[in-house]
């Protein structure tokens, strides 16, 4: 271990192993790394834990610096790992250049069926067992981390002191289908909230879009081809905190003038690469909709099949009958495997995962309605990536649950505005509120 000092802060780095399949706790293991923090007045004090697992899936937990957002109020009282889940970060890796060595396809997609919310939790009690001497812990789930404590709750509650989650409160039984036909209406109406704010982005928006469906693709850096339905994607800042500002700003600066007319800028198309990039984070276009995969039912492209029941969202042809040109959301499609060269090595293997058929059950009504866990839960209304009436429905599943539903934050509240809503979520599992 390797322990080093951030203002306020005492960082250690840890490392675990764990099997690939906890079935299988003989056969092949991987790495996780995690990275402990504690108050620097508390370091030698025995603290108890809180685990904190970041949204997602495919992100690494969040990389602070000193007491940044919720992180200041969780360690006036707790010792704190953020934990690489499990082929991200630092833990061993999962992308394009690493998957070649598990063999083809279909070798990858089996390696990848292991990388769910099910296999996490059960890092984490492995974890949890090794570092604790088996005490339970505080675990707190952002987004897809949500999703995770969810099954936590199911799987191995035992490990629990209290749950706490923000913005990840899963549907139980929603298959992909359910979860896309919710999520469009609600991103129509995140996009129209932005024009309504910056009017003037409807006009260049639709100005960008007509000269991608002319001119484009367009070959960025990198390889990467935008294409109008790439261009569309940019709505997923729309579902946080400064998202629809960083996407006003980018607009506003979009075209120069050339000798051969309005041409898009460089910068432009450099700071839209940077948005639009899936180098960092392959696994959230490879599993996102495997995270929403129960029994025997494929995913098979769902936010790609539902798009077709809501025809506002076909770029050309509402910018052909001068409708508003609407962005899309948090949705993966089959055609950003040929757009994204970090994804297009795994086209083949992400639609194994697409037509799967095997994925087990990740959440039991029943367990969730004998719950024993303090739980709190932070529901944003209208929250444009996880369904709000689905969120609310699983929290009535859940025996004591309670809700904070505010309209105050989108759906990174935790990280806009982390020390109080940290706070409150704690207040509320302790009966304090």
């Amino acid at each position: 271990m390797t322990s080093y000092r951030q203002p306020g802060v005492v960082l250690t780095d840890r490392t675990f192993t764990v099997p690939l399949d906890h079935d299988r706790p003989d056969g092949e293991s991987i790495e996780l790394y995690a990275r402990e923090a504690v108050a620097s007045d508390k370091a030698g004090e025995s603290l108890p834990w809180l685990l904190y697992l970041e949204g997602g899936p495919g992100f690494g937990a969040r990389r602070f610096i000193g007491r940044q957002a919720w992180l200041g109020r969780a360690l006036k009282e707790f010792r704190v790992l953020l934990l690489d889940q499990r082929g991200t970060g630092r833990s061993t890796p999962a992308n394009r250049q690493t998957l070649p060595l598990r063999g083809g396809p279909r070798e990858q997609a089996d390696y990848l069926a292991h990388f769910r919310a099910d296999a996490i939790v059960r890092d984490c009690e492995t974890i949890r067992r090794r570092l604790t001497g088996g005490a339970p812990w505080t675990v707190l789930g952002q987004s897809f981390g949500g999703f995770c404590v969810t099954h936590y709750l199911c799987a191995a509650p035992e490990g629990l002191r209290t749950a706490l989650i923000t913005g990840g409160l899963p549907s139980i039984d929603a298959h992909a289908d359910e979860v896309y036909r919710a999520a469009y209406p609600r991103i129509q109406r995140k996009v129209e909230a932005h024009y309504a704010r910056y009017p003037q982005d409807a006009d260049r928006a639709r100005r960008i879009a007509e000269h991608l469906v002319a001119r484009g693709p367009f070959t960025l850096a990198d390889g990467y081809r935008l294409t109008v339905e790439a261009f569309q994607s940019l709505g997923i800042l729309l579902g946080v905190d400064d998202g629809g500002h960083r996407l006003h700003y980018l607009l506003e600066n979009a075209f120069v003038p050339t000798a051969q007319g309005p041409e898009l800028s460089d910068a432009f198309l450099e700071e839209a690469r940077g948005m639009l990039s899936y180098a960092g984070h392959p696994l959230y276009a490879v599993l996102h909709e495997a995270i929403y995969a129960q029994d025997d039912r494929p995913t098979g492209w769902a936010a790609e099949r539902v798009r077709a029941e809501f025809p506002q969202f076909q770029a050309e042809q509402s910018l052909a009958a001068a409708a508003p040109f609407l962005f899309t959301g948090e949705s993966v499609h089959p055609w950003l495997f040929d757009a994204d060269p970090c994804l297009s090595p795994l086209r083949e293997t992400a639609e194994l995962l697409a037509q799967r058929t095997d994925w087990p059950r990740l959440y039991d009504a029943e367990r969730l309605a004998r719950n024993q866990v303090p739980v709190a839960a932070a529901v944003y209304h209208d929250d444009m990536y996880v369904d709000t009436a689905h969120s609310l429905a699983t929290a009535r599943q859940i025996r004591g649950l309670r809700t904070w539903v505010t309209d105050e934050f989108e759906h990174d509240g935790v990280r806009a505005g982390g020390p109080r809503v940290l706070d409150r979520l704690l207040g509320l599992a302790r009966g304090e509120l």
